[in-house]
């Protein structure tokens, strides 16, 4: 099993910050527009040095989203900041209607997903929002691991012409993959090879997954461990060539387990591959007040958690 060093601990939404100032550096068509979270999303260097260029919504996020599309009309590159319970299930119809619909080359940046928002609670620990965003046409979902990753990848989607949903985190995690790397819309990241079982994770669940590989290796498992941090589009043959090799699989994810990962890998193997499959998510509950750590182990999605969805593949396999 591969081992990876940690560089640091950091919260996601700082990369996000981070490159965000950047982008305003060495892009002036890049805009940003925050619906009264500036400081929670990160937003405070691009306000300051670029106040020209900020624009402070207020709690009135269905007027961002309808702004941050007008203004992709006049050549602009629009990168909205809010919650993701707010960037999503508040706005749905303006970002159908407005974004997708329209195809405009909005930036829809959502921090605090899932339930490591922790002590917030149900009301804002958004578990639904990958699916919303999936089914969307036109719209490219993606859900990053690390600081690094995702300042790699609010790079990379400055580039990209076409509407982008980026999901990040609140929480302080492990920070391990590369400085300087270069972000692949639509590109796994293989992460160990391996030949007993695939996993696939995404976002935080991701180091959860490195974690759990370390203790499938103890017990003789070789864990082949990709990163899925383009959840549309999927990278199908990654996940297909991946399967071929190891005939079962366990998908890790901080999102309900309808509409997530899990249901966009076991859709591709049902049509091409089909093989066992075990999914760790929420499972069709609302989250609720705690802190981070306590909550995914009370809702198992821990390393120990995947290494138990490997022993139940493992045995529907054999």
């Amino acid at each position: 099993m591969k081992t990876y060093q940690i560089l640091s601990n950091k919260d996601t939404r700082s990369g996000f910050g981070d490159a965000l100032a950047e982008l305003g550096r060495n892009n002036k068509n890049v805009v940003a527009l925050c619906a009264d979270l500036t400081g929670s999303l990160k937003m405070d260097a691009f306000a300051k040095e670029f106040s020209e260029r900020f624009f402070q919504i207020g709690i009135a996020e269905a007027n961002m989203i309808s702004i941050a599309a007008g203004l992709t009309i006049g050549g602009k590159i629009p990168f909205t900041g809010t919650f993701a319970n707010f960037s999503t299930s508040r706005v749905y119809d303006q970002i159908r209607q407005c974004v997708a619909y329209s195809n405009k080359n909005v930036k829809i940046c959502a921090s605090h997903a899932g339930l490591t928002l922790g002590e917030d609670g149900a009301t804002h620990q958004v578990l639904e929002d990958i699916g919303m965003m999936k089914m969307l046409p036109n719209m490219v979902v993606i859900n990053t691991c690390d600081y690094n990753q995702t300042k790699a990848a609010t790079l990379a989607i400055a580039d990209y012409l076409g509407p982008v949903y980026l999901r990040f985190g609140r929480p302080v995690v492990p920070n391990f993959t590369p400085e300087n790397q270069k972000f692949e819309i639509g590109k796994a990241l293989l992460l160990n090879e391996g030949t007993d079982v695939t996993i696939f994770a995404t976002g935080h669940l991701v180091w959860k997954a490195i974690e759990a590989g370390h203790m499938l290796a103890e017990k003789g498992i070789n864990a082949e461990i990709i990163n899925i941090h383009s959840i549309k589009p999927l990278d199908k043959d990654a996940v297909i060539n991946s399967v071929k090799k190891t005939r079962c699989v366990v998908t890790a994810e901080e999102h309900q387990m309808n509409g997530g990962l899990g249901d966009s890998i076991a859709q591709l193997l049902s049509q091409t591959i089909p093989t066992p499959i075990r999914m760790l998510a929420v499972n069709d509950v609302f989250g609720e007040s705690g802190k981070p750590e306590e909550l995914m182990t009370k809702y198992k999605l821990d390393s120990i958690d995947i290494v138990n969805k490997v022993n139940e593949v493992i045995e529907m396999k054999q």
